[in-house]
């Protein structure tokens, strides 16, 4: 009898702000890399090449439609995808959200919808103009949250009007996510082992939530003492003139 193989997931996170692909390149080149777009994803994707997807989301959202770019990525992809969201999943992010094929939340994270917004100027025909756009994009917003928890749109658009948060046990009852993230530790750990080497469940889970908040951490720590930030100190003294230092 031969041995079954696990495919293991390929990570995808979903970090700080959610960019169009011309903004991306402005973070590339001021080596800011806590952020997601479209390319970011598409790129994970096509190396997956459909295998096990897990997103990892931490972020405030940002631009709506490259938040949807993301999101129908997600959604075509032919391999499952499981979202974990591990912090706040707002706006642009929380629309990413709904592409999961299972989402999870943690027990500490949220989950926040609200309508769209822009600045513009103009007259009133301008505003008007502006007015029915945004409108046309909260409707476009609220369809991903109908399809993922069957809530009706009049009422969806009431929750984004007055800006609606939610802890993980609302996500859940709401049917904005499946499951809470850790729950069942206390299920029975069935062992076939001489003596107790095997680390209970609980205290995994727990390293597993030290290790992502360290690395979150260490991430940016690590970037400002790498050649990175003595490349970025380069740059602003080109922008400010400053003559060369021999």
């Amino acid at each position: 009898m031969g041995l079954t193989t696990q495919v293991q997931p390929v990570m995808l996170p979903v970090k700080g702000d959610v960019v169009d692909n011309d903004t991306a390149e402005f973070y590339d080149y001021w080596g800011i890399d806590n952020y997601c777009s479209p390319k970011k994803v598409a790129d994970v994707l096509n190396a997956a090449n459909g295998a096990p997807v897990t997103v990892e989301i931490a972020s405030n959202g940002g631009d709506v439609f490259a938040g949807s770019e993301i999101y129908s990525a997600l959604k075509q992809y032919p391999g499952k995808v499981t979202v974990n969201v591990v912090g706040l999943a707002a706006s642009a992010a929380s629309v990413i959200a709904m592409a999961g094929d299972t989402i999870n939340i943690a027990p500490t994270a949220q989950l926040m919808i609200h309508k769209a917004w822009s600045g513009v100027e103009g007259n009133a025909d301008d505003l008007k103009h502006e007015s029915g756009v945004l409108s046309s994009i909260d409707q476009s917003i609220a369809a991903a949250y109908e399809a993922k928890t069957g809530i009706s749109e009049p009422d969806l658009l009431q929750m984004m009007s007055t800006e609606t948060w939610m802890n993980a046990k609302e996500a859940v009852d709401k049917g904005f996510a499946d499951s809470i993230m850790f729950q069942g530790e206390e299920q029975p750990q069935v062992m076939n082992a001489v003596g107790t080497t095997v680390v209970p469940k609980a205290t995994l889970n727990k390293f597993r939530n030290m290790m992502m908040k360290l690395a979150d951490k260490e991430r940016p720590q690590k970037k400002a003492a790498s050649k990175s930030a003595i490349l970025l100190r380069k740059k602003l003294s080109i922008l400010r003139g400053d003559k060369d230092e021999h």
